[in-house]
């Protein structure tokens, strides 16, 4: 265990902010923390990192932790390098980090714009220098608020296989807050949050099966399927059978293959998983 929080409440004058969370992070996880925008997710990693106090509750860490935060909005300087911020942070700690920060940045392609005012940069290298700051004293924990926002497609992509990288070789803990919620599909424990409540959590593949099962919709030539599994019948020829797994699809396909005329597999996303609880989409 890393962190633990238990009946995590803040209030911000008369406004509830948070109410009354639960939540374990351990080590290795890559955590994912679903709401929508005032929902509460910066509120919590503010406390979790011990930058805000609670109004009541207890938050636990193992000792000795190190905690490294990205920001939605950045904290370097624009005017100056990406090799000057990197070692102006650096030299904020009393350890030598030098060894680490050169690893980091070839880890995350930094070298050829080293030299480069830290404002004159893409989102993306701006996002890629933000998260080597944030690991210079490799960290425990990465804490991530919505890290990827405004990014396109690739370069999400590009960030996303560097931190699959950290977790897998230095055993690196993700804490992720985003509204791209394919970022969130292999989470090992996932929190859906509104109001500053936890509604459901559990681990992405659990939430889906309760909450978006698949569906498979076959078409057939009029014959009665062979199958024990339960259908829905839509037309004469058509049938819809909800939450089978990959093998189970596979299965009931190839034992009526010569009544299937046509079919459509389409396994349930996070995405189903969330509007179905919070019955809002993240915009």
């Amino acid at each position: 265990m890393l962190i633990k929080a238990n009946n995590l409440t803040k209030r911000y004058g008369t406004k509830l902010a948070l109410d009354n969370v639960n939540l374990q992070i351990d080590r290795g996880q890559l955590i994912a923390y679903l709401g929508t925008n005032g929902a509460g997710k910066s509120t919590t990693i503010n406390l979790l990192t011990g930058l805000m106090t609670p109004t009541s509750g207890m938050i636990a860490r193992r000792q000795g932790i190190k905690i490294g935060v990205v920001f939605q909005d950045s904290i370097l300087d624009k005017e100056l390098s990406v090799k000057d911020n990197l070692n102006f942070r650096s030299n904020l700690y009393h350890e030598d980090h030098t060894e680490w920060v050169h690893q980091l940045i070839s880890l995350m392609g930094l070298t050829h714009f080293l030299n480069q005012r830290y404002g004159t940069l893409s989102g993306g290298q701006r996002r890629r220098v933000d998260i080597t700051r944030a690991l210079i004293t490799d960290p425990d924990i990465l804490f991530l608020d919505e890290p990827t926002t405004g990014l396109d497609l690739q370069t999400r992509l590009v960030i996303w296989n560097l931190l699959q990288r950290l977790q897998k070789e230095h055993g690196l803990t993700i804490f992720l807050t985003t509204h791209y919620l394919e970022e969130a599909e292999n989470a090992d424990q996932m929190y859906i949050l509104e109001n500053g409540k936890i509604l459901v959590s559990g681990s992405a593949t659990d939430i889906k099966q309760r909450y978006a099962p698949t569906k498979l919709v076959v078409t057939t030539n009029g014959h009665k399927l062979q199958t024990n599994y339960p259908e829905k019948q839509l037309t004469p020829q058509k049938f819809s059978f909800d939450g089978l797994n990959c093998s189970e699809v596979i299965t009931l396909l190839h034992s009526n293959q010569e009544y299937i005329i046509n079919f459509s597999y389409t396994p349930g996303s996070i995405n189903d998983a969330f509007v179905k609880i919070t019955g809002k989409e993240l915009q």
